[in-house]
């Protein structure tokens, strides 16, 4: 499948935004956010990954007004305890063409902290070229955050021990592709399973 080369560019405001989020990545309050269980968090991005679209929910529990998450990368609500091999996994099957559903603790503005399950797709044209992406995140249930919880510090802990990100994402999926194995599930399978 075919990857538009489509930028957007990042506005002053959202620059802004991502310089404040960089500098205050590890600020963490350990106060964790809810959103209604009715309620969807919408966001779609070019293929770099900077946000195109933030819906209202996205907004209000990430804790950033439009301006600044327009135009900026969608890490900019990465918590640094997520395990890079999620990402590495998201993107690789995105960008694959195919859809992906993972479980994903995201950092608000302040600090505070909030699960959500997301399902991240292409967006592609009559041609099949990618243009974008799109997610949907729900509220997740707390058995499956209960189960994901010890998985994924396993996995940062084994990242933990790479020099470069790009081998500690390596390095991660290998170990989560193994933890997959031993279920007898596909990756889908395990999440669905949760």
């Amino acid at each position: 499948m075919k990857i538009s080369t489509v930028k957007l560019a990042a506005t002053a405001d959202s620059s802004q935004a991502v310089k404040l989020a960089l500098a205050n990545r590890n600020l963490l309050t350990g106060r964790e956010r809810k959103f209604d269980p009715g309620s969807v968090i919408v966001s779609k991005t070019n293929v770099a990954g900077l946000i195109a679209y933030a819906n209202t929910a996205f907004q209000e529990i990430s804790g950033y007004r439009e301006y600044e998450l327009l135009g900026a990368p969608h890490s900019i609500v990465r918590h640094p305890d997520m395990p890079r091999c999620i990402f590495k996994l998201l993107w690789d099957t995105i960008k694959s063409g195919d859809e992906v559903f993972a479980y994903v603790n995201n950092r608000a503005k302040n600090g505070d902290h909030y699960w959500v399950f997301a399902h991240v797709t292409p967006s592609v044209n009559r041609d099949g070229e990618i243009l974008g992406f799109h997610s949907n995140r729900r509220v997740p249930s707390k058995e499956a955050i209960e189960k994901i919880i010890p998985l994924y510090q396993s996995l940062a802990e084994i990242e933990k021990r790479e020099k470069t990100a790009a081998a500690a994402a390596a390095t991660g999926l290998t170990a989560l592709e193994l933890h997959v194995k031993k279920t007898g599930m596909t990756y889908g399978e395990f999440i669905f399973s949760l």
